[in-house]
């Protein structure tokens, strides 16, 4: 099974690209993992919020491939502590025959179109994040469930 979180628009801060690149690479110890960022939107200010979220969930869907298991980070999804995640992750693993594609939506959240399409729904808070610091606390907790899977230290009861 590959794991794929898709974004929409590069991260900016340097802090951010640092460590979720550090958090990706420790988790390619573990998996196959990639993050796939979709080029942001060019002249939005004309677009209505509708608009904006509608032509995001296009780019989205095209990147979608046949048997992808489409899972929504969504402030409405469910939510687990890691252990829980790593359990469900640990599922996944052994069910997925292709991909399992993680969406982070962008400021306006996903179109209808990304909704249906979706198989699951999670939620990492029931706290509103910036889209880089979902991209970063997402890259850690799936590292943090692979090393609660894999037996390392990283992790504490």
């Amino acid at each position: 099974m590959k794991t794929t979180l898709l974004v929409i628009g590069r991260t900016v801060e340097k802090h951010y690209i640092t460590a979720i690149e550090d958090y990706v690479q420790r988790t390619k110890h573990f998996m196959s993992f990639e993050m796939e960022v979709i080029p942001e939107l060019k002249k939005t200010k004309n677009l209505t919020m509708e608009q904006q979220k509608e032509k995001e969930g296009e780019l989205f869907c095209n990147a979608f491939q046949s048997g992808d298991v489409i899972v929504l980070l969504d402030e409405h999804g469910k939510e687990f502590r890691s252990v829980e995640f790593a359990n469900w992750m640990e599922k996944k693993m052994t069910t997925v025959n292709k991909r399992l594609v993680f969406v982070a939506g962008g400021a306006y959240g996903f179109s209808q179109k990304v909704y249906q399409a979706a198989h699951e729904k999670i939620s990492l808070s029931r706290m509103t994040f910036s889209h880089q610091m979902v991209r970063l606390i997402f890259v850690e907790q799936l590292y943090r469930a692979m090393s609660i899977l894999h037996g390392d230290p990283y992790h504490h009861e």
